[in-house]
């Protein structure tokens, strides 16, 4: 009989991806919609980082302990996990989707003769089932996705799908450390790869004004510049004006970019593709301005301006001065 919710923490460079706490909030809601305990997995060379998920509502916390799980292979991780599934055996496997998990838990899932569910933006207890969403096609459909057969099922959870501050804390929950067996590993890890530290720190600002390909040329991001000026706000963009050398990389927000969360994020000319979407979607207010009524950015705007952006942002710099007189 599967027992069970396990969610796995993901650390890196002696700390926790921020990611995992999101991942934590995930189980947590699914627990709380199928009646189920969860419980956080760590797997490391010691107990270090299972002590820092203590604090969250878990019902424990397993430390999967193995000299060669000191630095990050598919190999070692997918062997102790394993362990951990089999003497556990869980209802759901809930993971956060990043790099690592994906070279991994494939790897895991397939060792149960299941498919990994990935890149989740939600979920949903339907009687006795749990569904599953997933963006296709570049945010332009979502599926619905059910997991087969009584066993384990394996699930990622898009970044930003959840936020961290949600996963619920507790009065502190033990640690059980695990022993586990790790068999051959193939590969030598490398140095870690260091990215160059970022010149703007957009995650700090309480308002982001973001252009996509519906600006149309370079000189045209004046008119967000002053838009952005006149909110006391910054400017960013997605990765097409980014890579065209419009904006610099360190103002493009997204997947390969800064994850924000600011008090208002205005986007204009962003259709929405998903590697955009997970970089902004936990903004308290977002205000979409777009031509296409069929605009993915619309799914997710608390506000949405089907409109040329060149009409309606100089109308709503104006009306903005009059208000600030």
């Amino acid at each position: 009989m599967s027992n069970g919710i396990l969610v796995f923490i993901e650390h890196r460079q002696g700390a926790i991806n921020k990611t995992s706490f999101e991942a934590v909030a995930a189980a947590q809601q699914l627990g709380a919609g199928t009646g189920q305990e969860v419980t956080a997995v760590v797997l490391g060379a010691d107990p270090q980082h299972a002590n820092e998920v203590t604090g969250f509502k878990l019902a424990g916390v397993v430390s999967a302990e193995n000299p060669k799980l000191a630095d990050y292979t598919p190999d070692a991780y997918a062997d102790a996990f394993e362990q951990v599934v089999r003497a556990r055996n869980p209802a759901f496997v809930i993971f956060p989707h990043t790099y690592l998990v994906r070279d991994f838990a494939p790897k895991l899932a397939a060792r149960f003769g299941k498919g990994l569910i990935s890149d989740c933006i939600r979920m949903k207890a339907e009687g006795g089932s749990v569904v599953f969403a997933r963006r296709l096609f570049q945010g332009k459909m979502d599926a619905d996705v059910t997991a087969r057969g009584e066993v384990t099922a394996f699930a990622t959870f898009q970044s930003g799908a959840y936020r961290g501050d949600q996963a619920e804390r507790g009065g502190g929950a033990s640690v059980e450390s695990l022993p586990v067996e790790v068999g051959e590993v193939r590969m030598q890890p490398e140095a870690p790869f260091q990215e160059v530290k970022q010149a703007v720190d957009l995650s700090k600002t309480d308002v982001i004004v973001a252009v996509g390909r519906g600006i149309k040329s370079q000189e045209n991001i004046a008119l967000a510049q002053k838009l952005a000026e006149l909110l006391g706000g910054d400017i960013a963009a997605s990765r097409p004006i980014c890579d065209a050398g419009w904006l610099p990389i360190d103002r493009q927000i997204g997947s390969s970019g800064q994850t924000v969360a600011p008090k208002l994020y205005i986007a204009l000319g962003i259709s929405g593709a998903i590697q955009h979407l997970v970089g902004m979607k936990n903004a308290g207010t977002i205000v979409a301005v777009n031509k296409d009524p069929e605009a993915p950015i619309f799914d997710i705007a608390d506000y949405g301006i089907v409109g040329d952006l060149f009409e309606v942002v100089p109308t709503l710099t104006d009306e903005i001065q009059k208000l600030k007189g």
